[in-house]
This record gives C-alpha cells, sequence and structure tokens, in this order.
C-alpha cells in the first residue's frame, strides 16, 4: 500500500513538510500491508486552520445563565470531537437545560419573541385561517389578526418554509413568535374540542326534562330513580354541564338543591360562579345519573359517597372526581374536573419570580431532606410538586408518590393509592416504599405523627422527601411538625425547606386598562414602592365573564433552612419566634411576592390581599410587635 503525501494548495510545501536530515523523495512511503506505518506523524502534521466562531444558541443559554461556563466548556469540546451532534440537543440530553429555554435562546437568536400560548389568547376567527391537520405537522399556530398581520407561533424557529406556506395560504403578511410545543397542542385540542363537542340547546333540554315522569313519593325507589336518570333529557343535561365546565376552564361544579330550584354554579380560578338553574323536581335523576357514571349506590342518600369518572371530552382525556352529601334539601354533589394538560408545566410557569425558582430548583436537586409545600386546598401544591418530580431524571431515579387520591397518571414514577378502609395509610405505604430503594418520595400530605415521623426517618437516611402540609405560610411548617409530635432537632437536622403558595387571578389581557388605586390600598402600594399610575386592572368583557380576571398565578415565598435556621428551631420553634426569623432574613413573604406580580400588571392589590390575609393588611405591624 502506497501513502503520498501531497501539500495544500494554500499552504507552502517547504515548511515542517520534510523531516531533519530527510529527502524530498522521502515524503513518499512505501509499506506493506501487513506492515507499520511509522513516522507517520513526523512526516506531516498539518496546523489546525482558525475559523471564527459562529454564534449560536449555546452562547444566549450561556449568557441568559441558563448553563455554566464549566458546561459550555464542556460543550465546545464535545462539538470539537464529535462536529455532527447538535449543541442543544446534547445540553438536553445531558439535562443542562430544559425545552423551553432552547426555545428562547432559539427565540432571541433569530430576533424572535419567545412568549406563552394559552387557548384564551387565541382568536378563534385567527386560528380556523389554517387547517388543524396543517398546523399539527407545522407546529405553527395562529393567535391573532393585528393590523392585518397575521400572529402566528411556532416551536420550530428555524423552519421558515412553513412560514412561507402560512403568508401562500392565507395572503397575509406574518409575524411570528416562538412558544412551546405543548402550547401548540393545548390549543389544537382546545380548538378541536370546540368543533366536535355536541351542540346543545339548554332551554330544550330542560323543557323536555319538565316533561319527564317523576316519582311522587317522598322516598323514591331504587329503579324508579335509575329509570329516571337513563332518560335522554337527563343524560344530555348532565353532558352538558361537565363539557360545558370543561370548556369554560372549571376545575370543580356544583349541583346545589334548593327549596324552588337546583343550582349549579362553577368553580374558575378560584371563584364560584352560577352557571345554571335546573327544575328541583328533577335533582334526584341529576344526582342519579351522575352516581351511576361513577359506580355509585343510587340507593343509598343518607351516607356519603365518592367515586371517580374518566371521560373523554372534547379529544381530551379528562378525570371527574364525584363526592355527594346528603343536606336538608337532598343530595349535594361536587364534580372536581382533573384535567392533565394544566399539571406538569415548567417551574419558571408556575408564577416563581426567577430566584425563588432558582433556589427552589436546587432544593429538588438534593440528594436527601424534606422539601414540603404548604398552602390551604386548592392553592396549587400538588401542581408545584408534579412540575418539581417533571424536573427529575425518571430514567436514572426510582421516583415513587403516595397520594390520596392520585389525581394525574404520572408516566415518569411509580403511584401509590391510599386506601384507608384496607389499611393502607400514609404512613403504611411510605413504609413499603422504604423497601422499595427510593430515590425520590412524594408524599400527598402530612397528616399525622406515624407519617411525619417515617417522612424524617427517610430524609436523614438518604431520600428527597416532598410533601405538603397544610400551614399559613412558611414559617409556621416548622411549628405545625412540632405540634404534630416531631422533636424540634430532627426537624432541624432534615428540612431543607418550606415553600408556602396561594393563587391569584390574572388581570384578563382583553378587557385591561389603567387603573386608578383606591385610598383604601394606597398605602399597600407605596409600601410595595410601586407607582400607583403604573397599575392597571380588567374592566370586565365576555371574555372573563366580565369579572376583569382570567387565569391564576402563583405567589411564593421560600424559607430556606440554613445553618442559623437550625440552631433558632432548636432553641425556640415557637410561630412568633420562627415568623420574626423568616422577616429578618429578608425574603420576600406572600404579600411582598404577590405585589412584585401586580407591579408586572399580572394581578391587582385586591386579588393580592383576597388571598393573602395578615401579609397584606398588617404584616410589618405584626412583626414588629413580635419583635418587641
Amino acid at each position: 500500500m502506497m501513502l503520498r503525501f501531497l501539500s495544500h494548495s494554500k499552504q507552502s510545501a517547504p515548511s515542517g513538510l520534510t523531516p531533519t536530515g530527510a529527502s524530498s523523495s522521502d515524503a513518499t512511503v512505501i509499506c506493506s500491508d501487513v506492515g507499520e506505518v511509522r513516522g507517520l506523524s513526523d512526516l506531516y502534521s498539518p496546523e489546525p486552520t482558525s475559523q471564527a466562531h459562529v454564534r449560536d444558541a449555546a452562547d444566549i443559554l450561556l449568557e441568559m445563565d441558563k448553563i455554566t461556563d464549566e458546561q459550555y466548556g464542556r460543550l465546545r469540546r464535545e462539538l470539537t470531537n464529535r462536529p455532527g451532534i447538535d449543541a442543544t440537543t446534547w445540553l438536553l440530553k445531558e439535562g443542562m437545560v430544559n425545552s423551553d429555554d432552547v426555545l428562547q435562546a432559539k427565540a432571541q437568536l433569530g430576533g424572535m419573541e419567545f412568549r406563552r400560548i394559552t387557548p384564551q389568547e387565541v382568536d378563534q376567527t385567527a386560528f380556523e385561517k389554517l387547517d388543524v391537520a396543517f398546523i399539527e405537522r407545522s407546529n405553527i399556530v395562529p393567535v391573532a389578526v393585528e393590523d392585518n398581520e397575521l400572529l402566528v407561533a411556532t416551536s420550530e424557529p428555524a423552519n421558515i418554509f412553513a412560514v412561507e406556506d402560512v403568508k401562500r395560504q392565507t395572503g397575509m403578511a406574518v409575524r411570528v413568535v416562538v412558544c412551546s410545543p405543548g402550547d401548540i397542542a393545548a390549543v389544537c385540542e382546545t380548538f378541536k374540542g370546540e368543533e366536535e363537542k355536541t351542540d346543545y340547546n339548554l332551554d330544550e333540554i330542560i323543557n323536555d326534562m319538565t316533561e319527564v315522569e317523576v316519582v311522587q313519593d317522598e322516598e323514591e325507589d331504587s329503579e324508579d330513580l335509575e329509570s329516571m336518570a337513563g332518560q335522554s333529557p337527563v343524560i344530555k343535561f348532565v353532558n352538558y354541564l361537565i363539557s360545558n365546565a370543561v370548556r369554560e376552564g372549571a376545575s370543580d361544579i356544583h349541583i346545589e338543591p334548593k327549596e324552588k330550584r337546583t343550582r349549579i354554579r362553577y368553580r374558575i380560578d378560584g371563584v364560584l360562579f352560577e352557571a345554571m338553574q335546573a327544575p328541583n323536581k328533577m335533582h334526584p335523576a341529576i344526582v342519579s345519573r351522575i352516581k351511576i357514571m361513577a359506580n355509585l349506590d343510587i340507593s343509598e342518600r343518607r351516607l356519603p359517597q365518592d367515586g371517580k369518572v374518566s371521560a373523554l371530552i372534547g379529544g381530551r382525556a379528562i378525570d371527574l372526581r364525584i363526592s355527594t352529601l346528603p343536606t336538608n334539601r337532598g343530595e349535594k354533589c361536587v364534580i372536581r374536573v382533573l384535567d392533565s394538560n394544566s399539571i406538569c408545566r415548567g417551574l419558571e410557569h408556575v408564577g416563581m419570580e426567577p430566584n425563588v425558582c432558582q433556589e427552589f430548583a436546587e432544593q429538588i436537586a438534593m440528594p436527601h431532606g424534606i422539601l414540603l409545600v404548604t398552602g390551604p386546598t386548592g392553592s396549587g401544591k400538588s401542581t408545584t410538586l408534579y412540575s418539581a418530580l417533571a424536573q427529575m431524571d425518571g430514567e436514572r431515579l426510582n421516583v415513587s408518590t403516595v397520594e390520596d387520591p392520585v389525581e394525574y397518571e404520572l408516566a415518569f414514577c411509580n403511584q401509590v393509592q391510599v386506601s384507608e378502609r384496607v389499611g393502607m395509610t400514609f404512613a403504611a405505604a411510605l413504609r413499603s416504599l422504604l423497601r422499595q430503594d427510593p430515590d425520590v418520595i412524594m408524599v400527598g400530605e402530612i397528616r399525622d405523627n406515624e407519617t411525619a415521623r417515617i417522612a424524617v426517618q427517610a430524609a436523614l437516611t438518604g431520600h428527597l422527601v416532598l410533601s405538603t402540609l397544610h400551614t399559613n405560610d412558611a414559617a409556621s411548617s416548622v411549628t405545625r411538625l412540632v405540634n404534630i409530635g416531631i422533636d424540634a432537632y430532627l426537624i432541624a437536622a432534615s428540612l431543607n425547606a418550606a415553600v408556602a403558595q396561594r393563587l391569584v387571578r390574572r388581570v384578563c389581557p382583553k378587557c385591561t386598562e389603567p387603573y386608578k388605586v383606591p385610598d383604601r390600598l394606597r398605602r399597600y402600594v407605596e409600601r410595595s414602592g410601586a407607582n400607583p399610575r403604573d397599575l392597571v386592572h380588567g374592566a370586565g368583557c365576555d371574555a372573563c365573564r366580565n369579572s376583569g380576571y382570567a387565569g391564576r398565578v402563583g405567589i411564593f415565598e421560600m424559607l430556606v433552612v440554613d445553618d442559623k435556621f437550625r440552631d433558632i428551631i432548636n432553641q425556640d420553634s415557637s410561630v412568633a419566634n420562627m415568623r420574626r426569623a423568616f422577616h429578618q432574613s429578608g425574603r420576600d413573604s406572600l404579600f411582598d411576592d404577590g405585589m412584585k406580580k401586580v407591579v408586572k400588571g399580572l394581578t391587582t392589590v385586591d386579588e393580592v390581599l383576597r388571598v393573602t390575609e395578615v401579609y397584606g393588611q398588617s404584616a410589618d405591624e405584626v412583626f414588629v410587635e413580635n419583635l418587641d
């Protein structure tokens, strides 16, 4: 085999080509097939060519502080050794960034805006300008028409051909923003559901219901109730109130018997609205229909019952949790709507400020300890914990949960349903999980001493435990654990952090207008350092049911237990002392964080005061009193 080394046209042949003591004829080396080529590096070693570095998404991520200098250096070395790989793909695979970080960097690189797109923001007229199949195939969705220009959102900013297709199909100028693929999927599912929904005429359904023959006896026979519940008008009415609740974004449906009517209310953005009324005589049939759907006993009307229904509404899988309660007017029924589209959002999208989000991410990366999320029922604790679990590597970690009930099914972890009737309590399930070689354990709620004790033991023996606790603020969580019966020194050794949260309603983006702050609220605004003239509120429109609000955002306070806090816990873990220590640490309270959302135009002062109570009204005075 002959190896011949030729000089490059852009290089001078003599330089470094012939080694010392060798003639130019020696530049051709002959060796046998089984022989070894020796000294090739001595014969010719090309100098590396210098190329100008082309700015890419990795540079943007570095500037955004999404990756460190060390991670950036690793990436560049990897690209040098394996020039065929994509930088962002490698970063995602290594878990250094998430997909939203990458999209934000690509958007900035292309001079585009990155934003979240919700179905409520999308104008149906704009959406209908493109076929749904094209939208799903091209990952580009029309959002609105603004000044004869079509605003579209895409998850593939480099796909210029899709943009050109949109221009050709619509005949309009196009402005492009970047969003996540999940946002596009949610919009498509919502609008496909609008196309596929059954057209209900509520007046006709109710008129038909009044014609249904109803048993007049005080104690209805179960067979008669089942017959009534199976009639078409009743079925249509129940289907309508559930599908309408899903479309309206309701989290709960309340079906309440009154003297002359059945009142049906939806809880939307944390507030109850009366949605419709039904004939009072049809109330037993409506409740019986819901019981049949949930496989409950329709003949039992004296005891509370709980059940579950899985339904497909508008192409979306929805879980319904049914709860009935006997009242003096009949059975009240509450249906909780569990929509998987509302969970597992990125931590940066649940409402945390960047510094809190960064600290929270550090806490869920800890190898062991306890992280508590506190707040009342319906404050979004489960969503925050699910979002935290979604950030973890389910392939390399054994992630398990103990819940009552399992609200959402998560593919990346093992979920255990608590059942008190068969003895599967939180404590029993937690004990069993510790024999399953867990890395991360999520406990739905710490309710009693046994559960708390096992959680502390798990945290002290090398496991990361995430759980919820019902307290008013982050500082009170320590006192709550003491009251449950956990020794202060064990809390100090095992607790890493506690996060308190609430949900406040967002200002409706379609009816936002400047807001003149009333005198009664001016002192809160001034105390937060905001300019009262810069605040906004929602005037009220059809899109927000004239409430001025659409959607919700979280407000948070975070207590990180460092060595100083551990000493305080060991010395005096009373509520007053813990709140004093939290205040002196300089961290934002729920009220402070809420006012930051007010300054950004996300919510209003009234909303912050509604959910933070004492934090908004007299937080400073309370702390001053405690300090005295």
